[in-house]
């Protein structure tokens, strides 16, 4: 493989990726707001829900794995851990913020309808911010354990501070693996029996979910347990900026696929044995063996991905997919109004299939230009800098 191609594919991947996870939450959006009538029991409609059970765990993960990419390259630029930690914990931190301001304007667009509750609505973008600022103190933990920051020139050699490095990447890789699985197995106790009721219910519904409804709700994304794929992505991605991984990609790469493979397997099995561990069993919202097979599709997807974007037409001429991804958060801020919205484009719950499908094309398109736009317009400005930017992406 030439140097030349190797950063390129390798940020193609992620770009495709997000792409993907946009298209999906598309089609699951305006299916859901536009179809109605015998439509919304069709089978149709089943499988295209269905597939919105993906973007949501594509974004976390994803966001998990940049945010790796990024963290391995300001190690490499010898930055201390603090300053790591700051610029990461704050990209999470603006991250939050910008989840606060788009429920303000969400509700203040609906205003006289909308109840003053939504303000408080834990959703994906909330998820994402914080999980961001609890992978970044993650981060500053194991790196401040694992000792001093060590660079060429300290009184050490190359080879030594190398070797350091390496060290404190499995520890990284290790810790995260732990937060995704501590996660996911505390899940099923705090939307039960463990609820922590006793806080207002703004704060609790970042633990369970539970909003103002008195029970936790599948709809919403709390920390337990979706930070759990932005962990997993963490895992992830630190070993893919290894620089192991860097010498034996394509290995690597179908090692994950593999290992993917092996999780799908093994939650199958698990969901078969007749052993109840917790109290209350939700297979398809709680569970740890759903949170396995989930996570081994999503590793799945990455090798499918990367060999896409490397072997197939993934990066032939203009990629429509991969041009969406690059601009995720705008297109997902937008278009929520257009399907949702007072000005979604077709009446809520009255359109056919066809219909519907026709205002998908119509919100797919939209979203690709104003993506267009919105990437070439940085670029114009950024020049040269623009290439440093599209690294540093992590929501």
């Amino acid at each position: 493989m030439s140097p030349e191609r190797t950063p390129k594919t390798r940020l193609a991947y992620i770009d495709w990726m997000r792409g993907l996870a946009c298209l999906l939450m598309f089609q699951t959006h305006c299916y859901d707001s536009w179809l109605g009538g015998s439509a919304r029991q069709s089978r149709f409609f089943m499988y295209s829900q269905l597939g919105g059970t993906f973007p949501a765990p594509l974004f976390l993960f994803l966001a998990g794995i940049s945010f790796a990419l990024v963290t391995g390259k300001l190690r490499r630029n010898d930055l201390p851990r603090n300053r790591i930690a700051r610029s990461t914990i704050r990209r999470g931190a603006e991250i939050f913020g910008f989840a606060l301001l788009f429920r303000l304007q969400e509700f203040l667009v609906s205003w006289g309808w909308a109840p003053k509750s939504d303000l408080f609505r834990v959703d994906i973008l909330n998820n994402i911010g914080v999980s961001m600022m609890l992978m970044g103190i993650l981060c500053w933990g194991v790196l401040s354990a694992s000792g001093p920051d060590n660079r060429v020139g300290d009184h050490l050699n190359a080879s030594t501070v190398a070797a350091t490095s390496t060290s404190k990447d499995r520890a990284l890789i290790i810790a995260a693996c732990a937060a995704a699985l501590l996660i996911s197995l505390l899940t099923p106790l705090l939307w039960t029996t463990w609820r922590p009721d006793w806080l207002p219910w703004p704060l609790e519904s970042y633990v369970n979910g539970v909003h103002n409804l008195g029970a936790p709700q599948a709809w919403l994304f709390p920390v337990f347990p979706w930070t759990a794929f932005a962990f997993a992505g963490l895992a992830v991605g630190f070993i893919l900026q290894s620089d192991w991984t860097r010498r034996h990609e394509m290995k690597v790469f179908l090692g994950i696929g593999l290992a993917g493979l092996v999780l799908i397997a093994v939650s199958r099995c698990l969901d078969r044995l007749s052993l109840q561990v917790y109290p209350v069993y939700d297979y398809w919202h709680t569970s740890p063996e759903f949170f396995l097979i989930r996570v081994g599709m999503l590793m799945v997807i990455v090798t499918a991905s990367y060999a896409w974007c490397r072997w197939g037409a993934g990066e032939w001429g203009f990629s429509p997919v991969i041009q969406l991804g690059q601009a995720s958060l705008l297109v997902y801020w937008v278009h929520i109004e257009f399907v949702y919205g007072r000005v979604s484009i077709l009446p809520k719950h009255s359109a056919g299939i066809t219909g519907a499908t026709g205002g998908l094309l119509v919100i797919a398109v939209a979203m690709l230009g104003l993506a267009y736009i919105r990437t070439h317009t940085r670029v114009k400005k950024a020049g040269k800098g623009a290439a440093v930017g599209a690294e540093v992406r992590v929501s």
